[in-house]
C-alpha cells in the first residue's frame, strides 16, 4: 500500500512541475521589449550619427554637442576646424559635432 501512494505522490509532483518553455517564456518575452523598445532605437541614432560624422564638409554650418555654432573650414580624419567669429577659430573632434544647420543659420547669428 506505501508502495503506491509514493507513486502517486511522485506523479502528482512530475505533473506540478513547470516546463521549461513555460519558465523561460517570460524572460523572452522581456528581452524582446527591450530590444524593440529601447536597443534598437539607440542603434539607429548612433547609425544616423555615424553618418552625419562621415557627410561633413568644409562650408557646412554645425551646432556642436556644447551647443556652439560655427562653420566648418577644415576637415580632419578625426578633428575639424570651426570659425565661431571673425579670426576664433577651434579644432574639435568630429563626434562633438551634434547637427548640421541650414546653410545661412551662421551668417544670420553673428
Amino acid at each position: 500500500m506505501d508502495f503506491l501512494i509514493s507513486s502517486a505522490m511522485a506523479q502528482d509532483a512530475a505533473a506540478d512541475a513547470p516546463s521549461l518553455l513555460g519558465s523561460l517564456l517570460p524572460l523572452i518575452l522581456i528581452v524582446v521589449i527591450f530590444w524593440f523598445l529601447l536597443i534598437r532605437p539607440q542603434m539607429k541614432r548612433n547609425k544616423q550619427h555615424r553618418e552625419l560624422v562621415a557627410g561633413i564638409a568644409v562650408g557646412d554650418e554645425v551646432v556642436t554637442a556644447g551647443g556652439m555654432l560655427g562653420k566648418v573650414t577644415g576637415v580632419g580624419e578625426s578633428f575639424v576646424t570651426l570659425q565661431l567669429a571673425d579670426n576664433v577659430t577651434i579644432k574639435l573632434q568630429k563626434h562633438s559635432v551634434a547637427q548640421v544647420v541650414p546653410k545661412g543659420t551662421f551668417d544670420s547669428a553673428n
